[in-house]
């Protein structure tokens, strides 16, 4: 699969979307000073100090950003003494990286994009565990599991500088499996729940990989195979044409994807612009 400016423009976008909902979900609930604004093609989304689902993703694809716009957004961080954080695809023109340098944004981090054609990545003999649909029941049990996932992670790969707490990382997966169109998946190992994962399908054919977790005692078991076919099969199902994971660069889980026909398509740059 090779990975255009368009293909990326699309796959940011599908994640854009999901973004936008996450507000729109928290405005619905009464949340003061949520914020979903337009900057530069992309999103600049904030649902509360500290959330992961802070950040500015989908921008940069048709060249350097406004930079009165830009300099309006800065500032709404810094009134929030909030870290304004930029996803920038490797495939977003080059003068917009220069312009976040410029800037002094710093560089992180970088996480990789990987998509495969859910029909053929779908295929393949039957894995070794039985995936449930969890949409519906014990909600909380599979949030649990997967902060506690999350939380000891494996080591492999290039790390990220993401440190969230657990009531943080709670709270970010409440709000992340209420949006509308999330599908919740788990896998039990001897009746005890392993791990899970979710997916969004976005109204343009996307379908977006997402919270992909197991516990360490089930891990190196297939557990996460397993969650990915039963995943991309829905996805088929669905119509869409791509499915799309991130993951750290050289992770296992990006070894895990790569085995099941995922191909590396692009990566994110992780700019930080501190509060001041």
């Amino acid at each position: 699969m090779f990975a255009s400016v368009e293909l990326a423009r699309r796959i940011d976008a599908a994640e854009a979307h999901m973004m936008a909902a996450m507000v729109e979900l928290a405005r619905g609930r009464g949340t003061p000073d949520v914020e979903a604004s337009e900057l530069g093609g992309g999103i600049a989304s904030y649902v509360r100090a500290g959330a992961p689902m802070n950040k500015v993703i989908g921008l940069g694809f048709d060249g350097p950003i406004d930079e009165a716009a830009l300099v309006a957004v800065e500032q709404r961080w810094r009134k929030r003494a909030e870290p304004l954080q930029v996803e920038l695809a490797t495939l977003a023109r080059c003068e917009t990286a220069e312009q976040f340098t410029a800037r002094g944004y710093q560089l992180r981090a970088f996480e990789n994009v990987l998509g495969a054609d859910p029909n053929a990545a779908a295929a393949g003999p039957p894995t070794a565990h039985q995936v449930e649909r969890a949409d519906d029941r014990d909600v909380e049990a599979w949030i649990d599991c997967i902060a506690d996932a999350f939380l000891q992670p494996d080591g492999t790969g290039a790390g990220t500088m993401d440190a969230f707490p657990r009531a943080e990382m709670i709270a970010a997966l409440q709000q992340t499996m209420a949006v509308p169109g999330m599908r919740r998946y788990s896998v039990r190992v001897g009746g005890t729940l392993a791990g899970g994962a979710s997916m969004r399908i976005d109204p343009e054919g996307v379908a977006l990989l997402c919270g992909a977790a197991t516990l360490p005692a089930f891990r190196r078991r297939g557990v996460q195979s397993a969650l990915l076919q039963a995943r991309l099969r829905e996805a088929a199902s669905a119509g869409c044409d791509i499915a799309v994971i991130t993951t750290q660069p050289g992770s296992k889980s990006q070894q895990n994807a790569q085995s099941r026909g995922f191909a590396l398509l692009y990566a994110r740059a992780i700019l930080v612009q501190p509060p001041a």
